[in-house]
């Protein structure tokens, strides 16, 4: 038996020759592969020995040689193969044990130049990698050290059967699918969403179940090429059970809340749609805030804070039952205290630049697709809000507006929102009528919509939302604008002595 072995993942590589070379597995390498090998008393041979040729061009064409795939692609059971191997003085290669240069890892780094990317563009790996999977009912290809193991139990039993060849070979297809997509991300240029799209997705490992205990579920992890790794996939547990599906869903949700403002703020989270959501330098103070838009809700849901969580924040969130908190960090003291509870996840995000946020493209599926979309984000130079009405709102009202429109973007379609002193007072959601989401969250907020603003997703259609605001006391309102009707929104607003703003923006969340 023949094996071929060229690595970039080195891990148990010697311990996995060294068993090859106890089965009588003559082994031939590359580069770096070969010494390591050799340096380990290994005895090893040069790929040049099948081909006869040295390597060349700095090594870009080393394996590229019809003694090479000859080996590897010829079938066993073709005469006219065998023959043709034997005529050209050409060995059977048995097995192939080759991964790939970590592509997406170099031009992701800062420095990385477009001739260190090009340069880690490997060519030979790749073509040996299809070769043997191409022909896998007699070549052995392994492309993860994962699987060493199982194999030398099957090569030393003496027989490997045709469903573990099969899983090694769709292993292979997809090791260079990924590989492939991580170059053709780098080298696309100017067009967000091009003709033909793959993405790069590697399983970081199974859920407990999905959003519900009949349906099987797992996490993947998105590789870019020329990004590091980001969103809630890098999150980090401190403590407590296992991340779930429906947790990945509402921490999601969460640190998308908090990650808007630039200054502290405390979100609490039930189903995805912040139930309670204050901006307010004082960290205790925020959460009690959020706490109180609802405290029912709250009961087993998710805090987000977007600062570092000390012993005074945390003496307070102790009080009230979640089922995970996710935060920029935690004080030692705010860990020992919260981890005491052994069904709290404790969840911290490192933090991402705002600037980032608007080129990430989103993807949802349907059935048989997927929509892609970029995010959700306008920064403050771009966001643009002008008064519709006679009266300007004040300067506090202006606060609580921004802060207003910045919580319904966060709010499932269609979506209202009732904010004083930077706090959310009222919400309705995932209504099909606006005036319907409008009533809940006054009912939501009581006696707090006195003086109260309103913040709506989308433009106001029909003034009637207008007179149930006005009759709940609200004094300003920030929608869209854009409807047919939008005049009789501004004259029912300008009889009630109320400030409009229109932001010319959506943001629909469906």
């Amino acid at each position: 038996m023949r094996a071929i072995l060229s690595v970039s993942n080195k891990s148990g590589l010697v311990d996995f020759a060294k068993k090859l070379e106890g089965l009588k597995v003559e082994i031939f390498s590359t580069g770096g592969t070969k010494k390591s090998l050799t340096d380990s008393g290994l005895k090893v041979r040069s790929i040049s020995d099948i081909t006869g040729f040295p390597e060349i061009l700095d090594g870009r064409v080393k394996t590229l040689h019809p003694a090479v795939h000859g080996g590897i692609l010829a079938r066993r059971e073709l005469d006219r193969h065998m023959q043709e191997l034997a005529s050209h003085k050409i060995g059977l290669i048995d097995l192939v044990v080759v991964n790939l240069y970590p592509f997406v890892e170099t031009v992701s780094r800062a420095e990385v130049t477009l001739e260190d990317a090009l340069e880690n563009i490997d060519i030979g790996g790749p073509t040996m990698i299809r070769a043997a999977a191409k022909n896998f009912p007699a070549v052995l290809v392994v492309v993860d050290p994962a699987d060493y193991d199982e194999l030398l139990e099957k090569l030393r039993a003496g027989r490997v059967e045709m469903a573990f060849r099969r899983m090694l070979a769709q292993k292979a297809f997809q090791h260079v699918a990924l590989y492939d997509t991580a170059i053709s991300q780098y080298l696309l240029e100017g067009e967000t969403f091009p003709a033909d799209l793959t993405l790069a997705l590697s399983k970081m490992y199974n859920l407990r179940y999905g959003e519900n205990p009949h349906q099987p579920a797992a996490l993947y992890v998105e590789k870019v090429a020329g990004h590091k790794p980001r969103g809630i996939t890098q999150v980090k547990r401190h403590s407590g059970p296992e991340l779930s599906f429906n947790n990945f869903l509402d921490i999601d949700s969460a640190w998308n809340v908090v990650s808007d403002f630039t200054e502290p703020a405390v979100a609490v989270i039930k189903h995805t749609n912040p139930c309670g959501l204050c901006s307010n330098n004082n960290l205790p103070e925020a959460y009690l805030r959020a706490l109180a838009g609802d405290p029912v809700a709250a009961f087993g849901g998710i805090v987000a804070v977007n600062r570092v969580m000390d012993i005074a924040l945390a003496t307070e969130v102790d009080k009230t039952h979640f089922d995970a908190i996710i935060t920029a960090g935690y004080t030692e003291e705010a860990l020992a205290l919260l981890g005491r509870k052994k069904s709290l996840r404790l969840l911290s995000m490192p933090a991402e630049p705002v600037s980032s946020k608007g080129r990430v493209v989103e993807f949802r599926p349907i059935t048989g697709g997927f929509l892609a979309q970029l995010k959700d984000f306008f920064t403050d130079e771009e966001f643009k809000p002008r008064v519709v009405t006679k009266r300007s709102p004040t300067e506090g009202e202006w606060d609580d507006l921004l802060f207003a429109w910045k919580a319904v973007k966060h709010i499932k379609s269609n979506g209202i929102t009732l904010a004083g002193n930077r706090t959310l007072l009222g919400m309705g959601a995932g209504q099909p009528n606006r005036s319907v989401s409008a009533q809940i969250a006054l009912e939501r907020a009581g006696e707090k919509s006195k003086g109260a603003v309103l913040g709506s997703d989308a433009f106001i259609p029909f003034p009637d939302t207008v007179e149930l605001a006005a009759a709940g006391g609200v004094t300003a309102i920030i929608q869209v604008g854009g409807s047919i009707r939008d005049q009789q929104s501004i004259d029912v607003a300008d009889k009630h002595g109320m400030a409009m703003v229109f932001t010319g923006v959506r943001h629909f969340k469906h």
